[in-house]
């Protein structure tokens, strides 16, 4: 039986006026929201399975995108979260891979817990972020549900 983890991207200081989105599968948009200055998270649920040599967890499930070895979730921005009057059409690229065994067992001891990646939401131009995004302060932690 596959097990499920929940997981927060962070979306730090994204540009006002924006509208943002989580993407499932290849093309559905899943809790715009407008961004007003303000951080702005997304909650998700990825099963987990093994990665065939057995090295490692395996995300999967509609939200996560990519080959087996090298997972991610993409937050989208502007038109393609359904903001028709944007000027921006982008896309960040939020790695799963530093989520290893001891994170995924540790977020998993508690129901009041989450695994949370924060993000920045502007990229060098003031736009939103787009392209493969680093991860801040170290990349996956786990967090209380409710911490903001």
């Amino acid at each position: 039986m596959k097990r499920e983890i929940r997981l927060r991207i962070r979306v730090v200081d994204p540009p006002s006026g924006v509208v943002f989105g989580l993407q499932r599968g290849r093309n559905e948009l899943v809790s715009p929201v407008m961004a007003d200055g303000a951080d702005i998270s997304f909650d998700l649920s990825v099963r987990l399975g093994e990665l065939p040599d057995g090295s490692g967890p395996n995300f999967l499930g509609s939200f996560t995108q990519g080959p087996v070895s090298a997972r991610f979730v993409y937050v989208n921005s502007g038109t393609i979260a359904g903001q028709s009057n944007s000027c921006w059409r982008r896309r960040a690229k939020v790695p799963l891979t530093g989520i290893d065994a001891a994170l995924i067992e540790e977020a998993l001891r508690s129901e009041d817990s989450v695994l949370e990646a924060r993000i920045a939401g502007r990229a060098k131009d003031g736009g939103p972020a787009c392209a493969s995004v680093p991860l801040l302060d170290g990349g996956w932690r786990v967090v209380p549900t409710g911490a903001v």
